[in-house]
């Protein structure tokens, strides 16, 4: 019997999808604007394992785009925030909170082979290539997102294999990353096609010599977590919110085709 909070959910995608979902195991690689939606919506599906990895801890200007960022939670590690909020809406999922990066040399740390998917919401360019040779060569599907940044147009998102992208810079340089390290498999990939001019205002991003962020109490001192990144760009939550959410759709309808779309397809023929 399917669990009354998915019970919509399974009157769609049918119980074979629904228990296919309770065993499926997830990691999620970053879980910002793009990572933190997939994470959510995988879990208001019933998904029954997820793993959480991201080093970072919850900046101010995260709020316009992060799940888990809340005026109540900046300073907090995104994992933890993100964590509690995902049991209050399921806790008999097995959500496990990984507060590091993930690169080549610490994959062995992720048991990477043992999931069942593997979701790429990585920002940084080596741990995104890394991160695709390591899933790819562990026989793991993944589904990678490419930049979200500088968007504002969610119907631009496109979904295709990583070699049929075009329009996105950030695919681009995955591509001759993958090239340059003689890899030449089949990932699929989420980006959007859409280009907009760059926008940026002296002193108004974080990023600068003094973060943003207000101290956690009176009297403390600024927060310096993320004082040290180089490049800020602009970003809307109605653009990231949808690629994580396509991720999410890519399980889902993965796992239907396995467990129930043929059967449906020919029913409805």
């Amino acid at each position: 019997m399917t669990d009354p909070r998915f019970q919509r959910l399974g009157l769609l995608a049918g119980p074979d999808t629904m228990e296919a979902l309770a065993r499926c195991r997830v990691i999620v690689f970053g879980i910002g604007g793009v990572g933190s939606w997939c994470a959510e919506g995988l879990v208001r599906s019933g998904i029954g394992a997820l793993d959480i990895v991201d080093s970072d801890a919850v900046c101010v200007t995260n709020i316009n785009r992060q799940v888990q960022a809340t005026e109540a939670t900046v300073g907090r590690l995104k994992t933890d925030a993100l964590r509690e909020r995902l049991l209050a809406i399921n806790s008999g999922c097995a959500i496990r909170a990984m507060g590091r990066v993930f690169s080549r040399e610490n994959a062995g740390g992720f048991d990477i082979g043992g999931a069942d998917y593997v979701v790429d919401a990585i920002d940084s360019l080596t741990h995104k290539l890394d991160l695709i040779e390591t899933a790819c060569n562990a026989g793991v599907p993944i589904f990678s997102s490419m930049g979200m940044a500088q968007k504002l147009d969610p119907a631009r998102i496109r979904v295709a294999d990583i070699w049929e992208t075009s329009g996105c810079p950030l695919a681009r340089l995955v591509r001759q990353g993958l090239r340059k390290r003689g890899f030449s498999g089949h990932v699929t990939a989420v980006y959007s096609d859409e280009r907009l001019p760059l926008r940026r205002e002296a002193g108004a991003a974080c990023g600068a010599a003094r973060c943003l962020c207000p101290p956690r109490n009176a009297g403390d001192p600024p927060v310096e977590w993320c004082s040290s990144k180089k490049v800020i760009n602009g970003s809307a939550v109605t653009v990231t919110a949808a690629a994580g959410m396509i991720l999410a759709s890519l399980v889902l309808r993965d796992l239907y085709r396995r467990h129930c779309g043929p059967a449906r397809t020919e029913a409805a023929g």
